[in-house]
Order: C-alpha cells, then structure tokens, then sequence
C-alpha cells in the first residue's frame, strides 16, 4: 500500500512538471509536503534547472530546492511567480483546496497568490468525491496571533466550528508555532459544499486576530491525481 501511494505521488508530479513548466519561464513557488519531494526532484532533472530561481514556502521546501541543485530565492526578491507547484490535503470537485497539514499554509498561500498559474499534485486519498471535509477530517487550519487565539476559539464556535488549538507533540510543550511565529486552530466545520467554501473562508478572514486560512478558494488551475491504478488524472476547471 505504501508503495503504491508513493508511486501515485511520484506519476503525478512527474506529469504535473512535464506538462506545465516551460522553458521560458524564470520564477517556480515549491510548495510544501510529500507529493512535491517528486516535484522539486523532476526539476532538478531537467538539463536547464539554472534558469531557474526557485520560492519556497517554508523550511522544508527550502530544503528541497537546495538538495535537489535548484537555485533558491525569496518571495520579498520575487513578487511575480510564473507557476507554483504544491500539495493539498483535500481538494474538491471546483479544486478548493484545505491546506495546512503541516502548517506552512500563511507562507503556501502567499507564493500561491503571486503565480500566475497555481497548480496542486497529489495523490487519489486527497481527492474529495463530493465536498471538502469528506476525506480530510482533522479541520480546516487557520493560523492565528497568538494572543488571540481563546477570542478566535470563540469566535469560531459561533459559525457553528469544533475548533481546537494544534498542539505541539511530544517534542514540544504548547502549541505549533509557524514559521511566523504564529499558532495553529485546526476547526472542524464538518462537510463543506462547495458553494459554501468561499462564503466560509471570508467569515473567518474577517475575525481580527486571523492571519490566514487553509481553504484555498478559486486558486488552482489543475490539479494532478496520482490515481491507484497508476494513471494521473488531471483535473481543470
């Protein structure tokens, strides 16, 4: 089974590279998770990689574009991406997407938003047959000021939300901290249609105290599946 899932994220973003990223392009975002190890590693293939300046979205793809001989540069040097490649923890049938599994998604939404084209790899568990909240059941993250988060805990509750602050893990006692220095609420809003995902991402925006949400709304031109069979599906809107 495990070789069959890194096998699917390994087709996908192979096809993901191949079709998208031309030669004439300067400036690729890497996006953070497992799927775009496969990403950064196609590129750092290609006979042409140093024409290349690569935008990470936090310290792991930061380290992906150094192993994988890739030029590294910064979002405050490169406000104009040409395409970004990134995963997803879920993505529905209108290519929404909740991001923020590994808490990049400030960062991930940022060098999403400075691309001209924005496209998702993953693999066939991501893949939503219906609406957002299906598949992916750990909550919508949103990264927080931390003196706010009892006031956005709150808030949360009252859009009908089962919020909960993420906590560190062992290593750690308290909460993540981004690499902003921020924390993490991951909420539980149950399914999501996907008429509504727009709607509820602009209600939690307009909390003061909120920094950013994992819902990314209407910002993926494609999105490449790795299917279980072992053929991509590519999905458009």
């Amino acid at each position: 089974m495990a070789d069959l899932v890194e096998q699917s994220k390994k087709l996908a973003a192979y096809s993901a590279v191949d079709d998208n990223l031309q030669s004439d392009y300067k400036v690729i975002g890497i996006g953070s998770g497992s799927t775009v190890v496969y990403v950064a590693e196609r590129i750092g293939q290609l006979e042409n990689k140093q024409n290349f300046t690569c935008i990470p979205t936090g310290f792991q793809s930061k380290q992906l574009i150094i192993d994988n001989g890739l030029k590294l540069g910064s979002i405050e040097e490169f406000s104009q991406i040409d395409i970004a490649f990134d995963g997803a923890d879920e993505i529905d049938t209108s290519l929404n997407c909740i991001k923020g599994g590994g808490a990049c998604l400030l960062q991930e939404k940022l060098v999403a938003d400075c691309s001209k084209r924005f496209i998702v790899v993953a693999d066939y568990r991501k893949k939503s047959p219906e609406m957002l909240g299906h598949a992916w059941k750990k909550g919508v993250p949103i990264e927080v000021v931390p003196s706010a988060y009892n006031k956005i805990l709150r808030e949360l509750k009252l859009v009908g939300g089962t919020p909960t602050v993420r906590p560190g893990g062992a290593a750690k006692a308290g909460p993540v901290i981004t690499d902003n220095g921020n924390f993490i609420i991951d909420c539980d809003f149950g399914e999501i249609p996907v008429n509504k995902v727009k709607e509820l991402n602009d209600k939690i925006k307009a909390m003061v105290g909120v920094v950013e949400t994992g819902l990314f709304v209407g910002m993926c031109e494609k999105a490449y599946i790795g299917e279980s069979n072992g053929e991509v599906s590519v999905l458009k809107n």
